[in-house]
């Protein structure tokens, strides 16, 4: 299956966006833009515009096809992280809990560090158990931006 890529810029930097006609296979945050392929599938030309209402604060989920490529425990990690409530976060150990494995603090982060399908699955919404904004594909600051942002919308401010 054919990949296609294009572009978003956004308040916090670009993001590459990847799909097949199947779904949205990655959402990456990049140093610059590049060459859109010719022809995109809708669900990029959805995407773009969904990301769009995202960061203008009228879009608070996602309805995506997506098709990520993990293992069967980075599956369903990222369909855990798919229902963390917009504006929300939780611990690691929170989110090893809700995939019912509540030792594989480890692992869970680790497959949460190989999302490729940023911001739609909201990776940038698991932080450290004391509060700290531990790691981000995107950088720290994104991660901040990204949650700040969210938090912003729900309040209304």
């Amino acid at each position: 299956m054919e990949v296609s890529t294009t572009y978003l810029s956004t308040a916090i930097g670009p993001l590459e966006i990847s799909g097949t006609q199947e779904g949205i296979t990655a959402v990456l945050f990049v140093p610059q833009t590049g060459t859109t392929s010719e022809e995109i599938p809708v669900c990029l030309k959805d995407c773009l515009q969904q990301l769009t209402e995202y960061f203008a604060g009228r879009r608070t989920d996602f309805s995506l096809p997506l098709a990520p490529q993990g293992t069967p425990f980075q599956r369903r990690v990222w369909d855990t992280l798919s229902h963390i409530p917009f504006g929300q976060t939780i611990s690691y150990s929170q989110l090893a809990a809700a995939v019912d494995n509540p030792r594989a603090v480890r692992a869970v982060g680790r497959a949460n560090a190989t999302n490729k399908v940023n911001i739609i699955v909201p990776c940038h919404r698991v932080i450290g158990a004391d509060g700290a904004l531990t790691g981000y594909g995107g950088g720290v600051e994104r991660k901040e931006w990204l949650i700040k942002h969210e938090r912003q919308v729900v309040s209304g401010c």
